[in-house]
């Protein structure tokens, strides 16, 4: 993805935030997708798909990989100077339609593991930042190619939602957008090192928990009894324990506990000088 590609996206977020018809749970829109409608798996090419940290989560462990085999064989994060935050995104064929790796003739291959963009469409879901002030907000996209908006299926938003299977997805959606929708990043870009963490703890689940396990973590931190044995063996509390992480360590908020007495002096000193200020 170009910087160009990328200003273009940015663009249609704002256009979509200060444009598109605001639905509710409850509005009606006519949608069916099958294998006999005429326009089946165009939309599977030729587009820029962006995961959350459960679609890489739950798309490489539905292709028997690590966290990290997948970002590495099946992702790219675009880079532009005017970025806030990396994102990921699903790298495609390298074809005439840039067709999405995982579509068959038959349709999604993944299909009961598709990313959240998949899941949704034609439906979208806006989150104003604070730039752009408000509560978030369903839209409808609507594209030449698509003949589905022509077929009589009729379905709320909250139908449709439900169809798809969004429930899965809402609880830790919400979680990370209290990191992407953070006030201290509208004041301030993250350094280098700080982009390495978020990417990390965003969407290389597996090496953030190698990083819990095979470093000073859990002897710098006090974690609730029982804690440490789930983030080991289960992937959504270690998920839900990253964003905790996050806000810790990107914007200094008091989601985890120090343990004073483990840390070297020149730590305690500067954490006593921290609590100071």
């Amino acid at each position: 993805m170009t910087t160009d590609q990328l200003k273009e996206r940015e663009n249609l977020a704002a256009q979509i935030l200060n444009e598109a018809e605001r639905l509710k749970p409850e509005d009606r829109f006519l949608f069916a997708c099958h294998p006999g409608i005429e326009c089946f798996n165009h939309c599977c090419g030729n587009v820029n798909i962006l995961l959350t940290p459960l679609d890489i989560l739950r798309m490489s462990r539905r292709l028997g990989l690590s966290t990290s085999d997948f970002l590495a064989a099946h992702t790219f994060v675009p880079f532009s100077g005017e970025q806030k935050l990396p994102f990921v995104f699903l790298k495609m064929k390298d074809d005439d339609r840039k067709s999405c790796p995982f579509v068959s003739a038959a349709g999604c291959s993944i299909y009961e593991d598709r990313p959240w963009p998949c899941r949704m469409y034609p439906v979208g879901e806006a989150s104003p930042d604070a730039a752009h002030r408000g509560e978030g907000f369903f839209f409808l996209l609507k594209e030449d190619h698509c003949r589905g908006h022509q077929q009589a299926r009729e379905w709320s938003v909250a139908e449709w939602t439900r169809d798809q299977g969004i429930a899965d997805y809402s609880e830790m959606g919400d979680l990370w957008k209290t990191i992407l929708l953070h006030p201290y990043l509208a004041r301030m870009p993250l350094d280098p090192a700080r982009m390495e963490m978020f990417y990390m703890a965003s969407y290389d689940l597996d090496k953030f928990r190698e990083f819990v396990f095979r470093s000073r973590f859990l002897d710098r931190f006090r974690l609730e009894p029982g804690l440490p044995e789930l983030l080991r063996s289960d992937d959504r509390t270690l998920m839900r324990f990253a964003i905790r992480w996050l806000r810790f360590a990107l914007f200094g908020e008091p989601t985890l506990e120090i343990d004073p007495k483990l840390l070297s002096e020149r730590e305690q000193r500067m954490l006593k000088q921290k609590n100071q200020s």
